[in-house]
């Protein structure tokens, strides 16, 4: 498979700190990555390396298949760290006009396209001071795809936005990756927006990755359980035993929870009705992404 990042050990400290630790992160070409992670993990430091804006302490980082310290591979790059910079009493069309000139080759044609593509080509007259934050977002992603970049590099683009702001971000970055095939490596601390959007996550905790894995890999690690709401556990307990075997289970309050799945759902509710057990729920579930990523980070889970 072709990486378009690709980091090997790479390790940050600051003194006796170490923010980033040892990490080997692969980001296929055209796919969209979400690094995923509490505030504080690493995320941030992880990309601000990849752009040169910090120093690597050890380690290494390819992009485009080429070590990272070479500069030519920075027009292939946008991103957005932190939040976007422009000057306020500009509109967002003067604002990506000054930047297409100082990066040199970047045409008229190129900022309206980039301006349709994240719907602020109608906003002709209101500046940048009037801009809500979601305006303000779309207009940092202008700026970062304006010059047709391979490479979409995100640091928490989404963060702070409202329900809409979020959906038009994540319209963007799909359209993005699936009609143009740019590849983007986005961060957040909000799993359940990219989880709709992501083809890789991994996942960073203290600094370490802790796990990468294709979203559909992901789906299948998912554990499938059973649920049953009962008037008497202690009873239906014994019963799943002797009854079934199982042993694979746990008892909140009311509710029992097997997790050997491959039994009869149909069976389980005939032999505990027969036993005088009332039985007010009996249903298949499988697992949510924020409770596996809950255990897999030990409790505090993802936002």
């Amino acid at each position: 498979m072709e990486y378009v990042i690709e980091t090997k050990n790479l390790t940050k400290k600051y003194g006796n700190s170490t923010v980033v630790d040892n990490i080997n992160l692969h980001v296929p070409k055209g796919k969209i990555y979400g690094l995923l992670g509490r505030n504080g993990a690493g995320k941030t430091t992880t990309m601000k390396m990849m752009l040169k804006l910090i120093k690597v302490t050890n380690g290494n980082i390819n992009l485009f298949g080429e070590d990272f310290r070479n500069n030519n591979l920075y027009k292939k790059i946008g991103s957005i760290i932190e939040t976007p910079g422009f000057y306020q009493n500009l509109t967002a069309r003067d604002n990506l006009n000054i930047l297409a000139k100082l990066h040199g080759n970047i045409s008229k044609k190129e900022v309206q396209e980039a301006l349709e593509i994240v719907g602020l080509h109608t906003e002709e007259k209101k500046t940048f001071s009037n801009f809500s934050l979601g305006m303000k977002q779309r207009l940092g992603i202008a700026a970062a795809i304006m010059h047709n970049p391979e490479l979409l590099i995100l640091d928490e683009p989404i963060n702070g936005l409202d329900p809409i702001g979020i959906s038009k971000i994540r319209s963007f970055l799909l359209k993005l990756s699936h009609e143009k095939g740019i590849t983007i490596f986005i961060s957040s601390h909000v799993l359940s927006e990219i989880e709709q959007i992501a083809d890789v996550i991994g996942v960073m905790n203290n600094g370490k990755l802790i796990e990468e894995v294709n979203i559909l890999e992901l789906q299948d690690k998912l554990k499938h359980y059973i649920e049953i709401t009962v008037s008497d556990t202690k009873s239906a307990e014994k019963i799943l035993k002797d009854n079934f075997s199982i042993k694979d289970y746990s008892i909140i309050d009311n509710n029992i929870y097997i997790y050997d799945s491959n039994k009869s759902i149909s069976d389980i509710n005939r032999s505990l009705v027969q036993n005088g057990i009332s039985v007010t729920k009996l249903n298949p579930c499988k697992e949510t992404l924020e409770a596996y990523f809950e255990n897999l980070i030990g409790g505090g889970g993802i936002a």
